[in-house]
């Protein structure tokens, strides 16, 4: 269907002075945000663009680029090119969360906190909302995933399309397209955590059963008992990390083990993150 060109002077209003390409770029992002500008709508030739804004084209082109830079639109070039509203993709989205927990580096208590506590309020919709086609897709594909990982060397990059998979299936299941989004996100995000268990043969397989345990209790209803394996799931997670962080410690030797012992220990507040989260028991 051919899309005609927006009334541009219903639109955008001649840009302020002095902040001239900033105010082009928050005007068109706002109508692409509020679909004045639609999805795969090419947007107006720069003259157009220098003409309604009221600058030059330096201007219009700086904007332009901001726009791209933030994943908003694409630039094409050539007799056939110009700019056009992108259709935002989750996986660009998730880059900066992915960016922030990896600069910041936060510890992972914080993540598997943040996580656990999605995935709880997920199976709890899920186990009550879900389908009774959806929830017995899960269980079988659970089966082939089990199956997948007793292979002498299974396939890691299938192993982590199908955890992630069924990680958005089950928020699928939910009927809230905030969890979906959500999971989506976490999954680009920080899904790595999760690929260290099945890296490892000793949690593997461990994993693997959890998986079908928790799509059994949701498909029979059992919210209480779905929930027990959602938990076990995180349990597995901080012995593999535990684990890994054991056998990096061991692998370093006792190099560092005088300089520790002789070291003062820290006299300020942890920043950005102190080690664990804060915890929730008020105590006698």
């Amino acid at each position: 269907m051919k899309m005609h060109p927006p009334d541009l002077a219903n639109i955008f209003r001649p840009a302020q002075v002095g902040r001239a390409s900033e105010d082009v770029a928050l005007q068109i992002e706002a109508a692409i945000l509020g679909g004045q500008l639609k999805r795969g709508e090419r947007l107006p030739s720069e003259r157009s663009l220098q003409g309604v804004f009221k600058s030059s084209r330096g201007v219009i082109r700086e904007a332009l680029r901001a726009l791209k830079q933030k994943g908003l639109i694409e630039i094409k070039k050539g007799a056939h090119g110009g700019a056009s509203v992108k259709d935002l993709e989750l996986i660009n989205a998730s880059e900066p969360l992915a960016l922030f927990l990896k600069q910041q580096q936060v510890p992972s208590p914080y993540l598997i906190e943040f996580r656990e506590s999605i995935d709880r309020t997920i199976t709890q919709l899920a186990t009550s909302r879900g389908s009774r086609s959806d929830k017995q897709a899960l269980v079988a594909k659970t089966g082939a995933f089990e199956e997948l990982l007793r292979q002498p060397n299974p396939d890691m990059k299938k192993v982590a399309e199908i955890d992630r998979e069924m990680n958005i299936a089950l928020a699928q299941m939910t009927g809230n397209p905030i969890f979906e989004m959500i999971m989506r996100m976490t999954q680009f995000g920080f899904s790595s955590q999760d690929q260290l268990l099945y890296d490892d043969p000793d949690f593997r397989f461990k994993t693997a059963a959890n998986w079908g345990e928790t799509a059994r209790r949701i498909a029979s209803g059992d919210i209480l008992r779905a929930l027990s394996s959602i938990s076990y799931h995180y349990v597995l997670l901080e012995r593999c990390l535990a684990k890994r962080e054991k056998e990096k410690t061991a692998a370093a030797g006792f190099q560092m083990r005088d300089a520790t012992t002789a070291a003062p220990g820290p006299t300020g507040p942890d920043w950005p993150f102190p080690s664990t989260p804060p915890s929730t028991d008020s105590g006698p």
